[in-house]
């Protein structure tokens, strides 16, 4: 199914509220991004100079996870075309929320290694999700980072408001819908950081709330159909 505009909106900003949510409260449980290759990498070198080994194979192992989720999207989209019905992206979010409240679960756990694990979950949920909305109204977005999205936005933003190129109506879609996503992550990562300091591990548990009700709202659309109500 083609998602209506206002559904393409109304899925980018959600889930690039919950790729914040996700970044913050993972950082702040776990010292560690699970949604965000770029920083994690900055964040591997620092332990690394400072022999922070536990730290260092946390964040080595949310890359290498994060990277896996994406592959497994592809792999999935694919599997799924061939032998289930329904859509993929409500297959995924389902995996989501399943892996965000293990997470949960695990970090809260008497285990020794309950942190690694939690990273474990939550990279390959976020991971997922990169993989699964990589296109929105024509153009590539990332829902769990913004760093190539916030250069396309001013990129956009100068050539339609200082050079005033041709196209506006398009540019002028692209920048609300830029605008939008990076404005929901940055909520979004302001959400996790409040509910996690306030809540503590039970704070993650909000972003699998948030995507509940993405799910609901995904299949309530996908049956209704497009152009219809």
């Amino acid at each position: 199914m083609v998602e209506e505009p206002r559904q393409i909106t109304w899925l980018s900003c959600g889930l690039a509220f919950v790729g914040g949510y996700g970044d913050a409260a993972s950082f702040i449980l776990a010292k560690t991004f699970t949604g965000h290759v770029t920083g994690n990498f900055v964040l591997t070198a620092i332990s690394l100079a400072g022999q922070d080994w536990q730290t260092f194979q946390r964040r080595v192992l949310a890359i290498a996870l994060f990277i896996l989720g994406i592959i497994l999207s592809v792999m999935l989209d694919r599997w799924l075309a061939r032998k289930l019905s329904g859509s993929f992206l409500s297959w995924v979010l389902g995996l989501e929320i399943l892996l965000i409240s293990l997470s949960y679960v695990l970090l809260t756990s008497a285990f020794a290694a309950r942190l690694g694990l939690f990273v474990t979950c939550m990279a390959i949920a976020l991971g997922l999700q990169n993989g699964a909305w990589r296109e929105a109204g024509g153009i590539t977005v990332h829902s769990t980072y913004l760093t190539g999205m916030i250069t396309s936005l001013v990129t956009s933003g100068t050539q339609r408001y200082i050079f005033k190129t041709p196209g506006e109506a398009r540019a002028a879609a692209k920048i609300s819908l830029l605008s939008g996503i990076w404005l929901a992550f940055v909520a979004g990562a302001t959400a996790g950081a409040a509910l996690v300091f306030g809540l503590g591990a039970l704070g993650i548990l909000g972003s699998a709330l948030v995507l509940l009700a993405l799910l609901i709202y995904q299949s309530f659309t996908s049956r209704r159909g497009p152009g219809k109500g």
